[in-house]
């Protein structure tokens, strides 16, 4: 948003302009050199400023999504926000590299080819001191990692992978596959060097440690979904996504949700004297016999009825019928 002068500044800039110190056409000068952009016609943008924006949305999403999937996995207080989005050659991106670092090489079905998923080694270490344990502090001497660590960024860049099914989903159903893992840039030549790539630098904070998430795509890979990557193809795909598909899609997670069942062997009253002076063997009468069926409840309401037995040498309860005692008259799902 441009400056507002107040009238003071106003009055000193009209002085200026009558006394000869401010050139009106040296300023018009100034402002037509600003508004001309350098264009190197060896590195041509692949993508329109409407595509580049698309893209920002898809990974504004997938922030969110990362944001909250490592907040439950590494119990600490994780923000990540898309710092920016670039049109680079793959030489300049791996050069930009620290060594060494955290190179996820993976797949991205449908799409040919593969991608990288690089994080910067004061993050990447944060999040296995955290998961170690510790408070989450990255290392004073960056190293490579151990075999150990290996195994364990394994699972951490796959927790970054999840989140990108869902981010995609309003252009394109997608499936990443982690294929390897690599410490130094210059190993991981996944397209000629000239190459046009998309780079997506997102920053993050965990814990007591800040760096940044670099996502490097090819534009070969792309390519066969760039007349997709539109604004208008987003919003009808988020409007589509609100009808059937959405709606199955959140019963599917409501219903992989855990749930505890309580079952009620039967109830009795007991005074606080007679509590007192319960002793091991004593016996505690409850109001059902044992061949009556017991109540299992979800929460405060009754949804089964069943049988108490054994089971392979371990308490058990036997289903027998399903209630309908909940408050809002409506069954649940079985």
């Amino acid at each position: 948003m441009a400056d507002v002068l107040d009238q003071n500044e106003i009055d000193s800039l009209l002085s200026a302009l009558d006394s000869g110190e401010v050139d009106v056409e040296e300023m018009k000068k100034e402002d037509q050199e600003k508004s001309i952009k350098e264009y190197d016609f060896r590195r041509p943008d692949k993508l329109s400023k409407e595509q580049m924006r698309t893209l920002q949305m898809i990974h504004e999403n997938l922030v969110r999504l990362l944001t909250t999937t490592l907040s439950t996995k590494l119990r600490s207080m994780v923000d990540f926000e898309v710092a920016s989005i670039e049109q680079l050659s793959y030489d300049e991106f791996i050069r930009s590299l620290p060594e060494p670092t955290i190179i996820g090489i993976a797949e991205l079905e449908p799409f040919t080819g593969q991608f990288i998923y690089e994080i910067h080694p004061d993050i990447g270490f944060a999040i296995i001191d955290r998961l170690f344990g510790g408070m989450g502090r990255p290392l004073e001497d960056v190293r490579s990692f151990t075999d150990i660590e290996k195994v364990v960024l394994r699972k951490v860049l796959n927790w970054f992978l999840s989140t990108l099914p869902e981010a995609w989903e309003n252009i394109i159903r997608v499936t990443p596959r982690l294929r390897e893992i690599e410490s130094n840039p210059q190993f991981t030549q996944i397209v000629p060097g000239n190459d046009m790539t998309i780079i997506i630098t997102l920053s993050g904070k965990i814990a007591n440690s800040e760096g940044l998430v670099n996502i490097c795509i090819p534009y070969i890979m792309l390519e066969p979904i760039v007349p997709q990557l539109s604004a208008q193809k987003w919003f009808s795909s988020t409007r589509e996504e609100q009808t059937a598909q959405h709606i199955e899609n959140l019963k599917k997670r409501v219903k992989k949700a855990p749930l505890d069942l309580h079952a009620e062997l039967g109830q009795t009253h007991l005074t606080v004297e007679e509590m007192l002076y319960l002793a091991r063997g004593d016996v505690i009468k409850l109001d059902k016999r044992t061949e009556e069926m017991v109540d299992i409840r979800i929460g405060s309401h009754v949804k089964y009825q069943g049988v108490a037995g054994n089971s392979r040498q371990h308490k058990a309860i036997k289903i027998v019928e399903v209630t309908d005692s909940n408050e809002d008259g409506e069954d649940y799902d079985e």
